[in-house]
Order: structure tokens, then sequence, then C-alpha cells
């Protein structure tokens, strides 16, 4: 879930009617004194991060004094809340509290339907006092039963007008999670102040992340949970995954050095949840450090695989590249091995890499690995859906040690020298071109022909599409075999450029 910290919530609830205290985020201490002399008076100071029980762990204090307000906000903003630096404060007025509610709307997946959660008491706790808290249910179209709405409000005690505000209150919770596609909003606790009005003193808000492209204005960077703020490549292989939703691609950096006592860092690429929560135990029982989690499945483009084995190669110090997934998967594995292959021979691979890919065609995809294997440095073995993951980490540990110690080095893909002359021609596809070397065409045709199915063909003497301009641009894991195939089978003049973006800052661009 896409997760928001605490003043962007509480700007979603401002938009949708809801009175907040006072204040605005501060980024440093010099910014917090002065959102607190703008204040005025006392105000409270509160650490921006994911969690609860922030006062607990010093989160959250209150002053009267600016001097004060800025001692508070440096030690805060020295914070670490898990792996996450605490990177801004939010500096409020204090607010004169006669009473608080929790209200909190969440998916209920069971009635596949919105759920609010209603207590006459908030605050911390609350989780111990299900007795007294109220389920109202809602209508996905338009909110909350009046009747059970009532219900709750009624046993509040409350005069008339204030029964009436609360219940809008209500109402518009409801309003503001719809707005944003809201996996769950919570007010905790929505207070009803000396003078009379309610005010939503805390908020937690979570988007569900399929919602997140469709709201740029919350300007969520990755709607993904990680334990740690996300690296340089988990930004680069969350904008892959965006740009090409054929299958699904996640990538999550895991440790940067080895354990002690470990065999080395590992390169860990599966398909399937469970098949790669086998095969990571495997690697890990073979007395390696899995260096990330990266998993392509549901039947991902060859440009997918592609572009996360260029992610997974830009972590150094790795000692192998171990590819196990579930063995079962109903997609074509060639896809795959092809991906896998263009970027083994791209970066030079000179370290060991095992890979198994059980599922429709696992022959083919073998042998496209064993072949590519040959105009590498290092082994790469692949493997089917009867060969355990157990018995691959043995091989690959054994692949290890030939080695001799060594490790990986990131690097720019290297390309064919002849798409940088005069005679070389291309054509757009998706994320990147395909090249033709025209010198070349009379010699070259009859094969590209036959290993582009017929996508790239001769027209008066010269290579072109065989596609209108849009619909061959889908064609690119097609194009990425035949150039793949070319370069296997020794014929030059063709090759399939793709982009990733982000990549060529962090490693380099194109030797």
């Amino acid at each position: 879930m896409a997760r928001l910290h605490e003043y962007q919530g509480k700007a979603i609830l401002a938009a949708n009617g809801f009175k907040i205290p006072r204040g605005r985020a501060a980024l440093n201490p010099d910014d917090a004194v002065s959102a607190a002399k703008e204040l005025g008076g006392e105000v409270v100071i509160k650490i921006q991060a994911w969690t609860t029980g922030r006062a607990g762990i010093g989160g959250v204090t209150f002053s009267k004094k600016p001097d004060e307000v800025r001692d508070h906000a440096k030690r805060m903003l020295a914070m670490k809340v898990g792996q996450f630096p605490v990177e801004a404060v939010l500096v409020e007025e204090k607010i004169d509290i006669a009473r608080e509610f929790f209200l909190s709307l969440a998916i209920d997946d069971a009635a596949r339907a919105p759920v609010i959660i209603f207590a006459a008491g908030g605050g911390t706790g609350i989780e111990e006092r299900a007795a007294s808290t109220y389920r109202i249910p809602c209508d996905v179209k338009s909110g909350p039963s009046d009747s059970v709405l009532n219900d709750a409000i009624s046993g509040c005690g409350l005069p008339k007008n204030q029964a009436k505000q609360l219940a809008e209150s209500v109402r518009k919770l409801f309003g503001a999670a719809k707005g944003v596609e809201a996996r769950s909003l919570e007010i905790n606790p929505l207070v009803l102040t000396k003078s009379g009005e309610f005010v939503a003193a805390d908020c937690r808000v979570t988007i569900d992340d399929y919602a997140v492209a469709r709201h740029p204005e919350l300007k969520i960077e990755i709607a993904r949970e990680f334990d740690h703020p996300p690296t340089a490549l988990e930004r680069v292989a969350y904008a892959v995954e965006q740009n090409d939703h054929r299958g699904t691609f996640y990538f999550a950096q895991l440790a940067t050095s080895a354990a002690k006592d470990s065999k080395g860092l590992a390169g860990f690429h599966g398909a399937g949840g469970g098949g790669s929560m086998m095969s990571m135990d495997a690697i890990v029982n073979a007395g390696f450090t899995i260096a990330n989690f990266t998993d392509t499945s549901g039947n991902p483009s060859a440009s997918k695989v592609y572009r996360a084995a260029r992610i997974i190669l830009a972590q150094p110090d790795l000692v192998g590249y171990f590819g196990s997934g579930s063995g079962v998967a109903s997609q074509e594995q060639y896809w795959s091995a092809y991906g896998l292959a263009k970027a083994f021979w791209e970066l030079d691979l000179d370290i060991p890499a095992v890979i198994r890919l059980g599922g429709n065609t696992e022959d083919r995809a073998v042998d496209i690995l064993q072949r590519m294997s040959k105009l590498l440095h290092a082994p790469v073995e692949g493997y089917r859906k009867t060969d355990t993951p157990a018995f691959i980490a043995e091989r690959f540990s054994k692949l290890v040690a030939n080695a001799g110690g060594a490790k990986w080095k990131p690097r720019p893909p290297r390309t064919p020298d002849f798409i940088r002359t005069k005679s070389a021609t291309n054509f757009k596809v998706k994320g990147g071109r395909i090249w033709v070397d025209t010198a070349r065409w009379p010699e070259i045709r009859s094969f590209v022909e036959a290993q582009s199915s017929g996508l790239i063909i001769d027209r008066n003497g010269a290579p072109a599409p065989a596609l209108a301009p849009e619909e061959f641009a889908t064609k690119d894991s097609e194009l990425l075999m035949c150039s793949t195939e070319c370069r296997m089978s020794g014929v030059e003049g063709c090759y399939l450029q793709l982009d990733v973006p982000g990549l060529d800052e962090i490693v380099g661009g194109a030797r």
C-alpha cells in the first residue's frame, strides 16, 4: 500500500470539508521555528513517519517557545524510524480538547465494500476498546448506512447540533476516502474542541496501489511498501513496471554486502511467489546472502525480463546470478530466456549464472541459455522444473567456488559497432529502437526476415517494417528474439537497443 504522511492526509481531509489544526510541515529547524512564530502560542511538533505510537519514541512534543521548537525539530529530524530517516516535522497549533472520537474507513474484503469504524473515544488503546465501537456499513457509491450511523451518534450524549456535525464528519470521511481511492483512512482522534468545533487532530491514509496512477496530485513516488527509503535501483525498477504492464515485475534491494561467513552476494531472480520463496530458502541454505528480491511472472514480456536482469546486474559485488521460480509457470519460458540471454551478452557476464525456467517451452528456454553461455566468460546453466531449487542451489555453489572469488562490477551495456556507422538504419519500438545494417542487408535479409517472423522485410532492396509504425512498435519482444538469435548465430547487422530509463546515470551509458 502507498502510505501518506499525516500532513498529506490532512490536506485531503481539508479539501473535503474537515477542519484541521493550523500549521504546516517543516523540513529543517529554521522552518519549524518560522511555522511556530506564525501560529503564536503553544504548538505541537510531530515527526512525520509511517508508524504508530510516535509519542512513545519521542516523536510528539509540545512547546511554548521558538527556541524550544528549534531544539525539538533538530532532534526529531535526526531520528530514524526503522530504516526511514525522519525528513519532516509537522508544527501545529495546540488544540483545546473537550472530547475525542475515533473514525476509520477501511475496505472489508469479505463484504467487498467499505466499512466505517466509529467509537466515542479516541487516542491510544482504541484497539482494546472494541466493545464500544460501531461498524457502520457503507454502500460503495452512497456511503454509510443512515440507520446504523444515527444509532452510533445517538449514543454519544451530544447536543443536537453537535450530533449533526459529527454525523456530517462521518459522511465526509467516506467522501474523502472515495475521492482518493484510499484503502484505509483513519482519524484518531477526531476532537470536539471546547469551543464546540470538530477538528481532525491526527490521521493515517493508505492509497490502493492500483489507484496511484490515477492520482498524480498525491505525488506518490512508488506505490509499494518498503522497509526502507526507495533506493535508486528500486526507483528505476518501479518505472519499468509502470511503463510495461505485460506481466509483473517486482524488485527490492535486500543487502549491499554479504553477511559474515557468507559465500557472497547472490543476485536473485524469481518467477511466482511461492516458488520464489522456496528458491530463496534454497540459496540461503546453500550459504549465500541474497542481494535482492526480483520477480518477473504473469507471462512477462522478454523486454521486461531483460530490463529486470539489467537492474539486478547494476548491483556491485555479486558472486553469481541465481534464477528460480515456481517450476510450473503457465507462461512461455523461452521469452524469459531470450531476455536473460540478451542482458548477459550486453553486459559481458563474467560471474556464473544458474537459471531454472520450469514450465511451458522449458526445453527451448534451456537451449537458449546454453547457446548464449558459449559467448560468455562465465558459465550459464539452464534447468527445468524437475530440477529442484535445492539441487540448483548446490550447483550454483560449486560454480561460484570454481570462479575463485570473482565479484561482479556493474558496467554499461556493449552494443555492436555497426549502429554507429552511416549504413545503420533504425525503426522505433516500445522503449527503444531496432537497428539494421543496410550494407549487410543482402546477406542477412533471409535470416532476419525468418527470425523476426516477418516483422522486418525487404522493400526496394532495403529493410523495412512490415507493419504500421504504431503496431510495429509493440513488437519489441519479438524483435528482441530476432536480435538475440542474430547474436548467437554470428549474424552481424541486426540489433535491438532497449532503454532502461535512469539506469545510465547509475552505471553509465552504452559502450
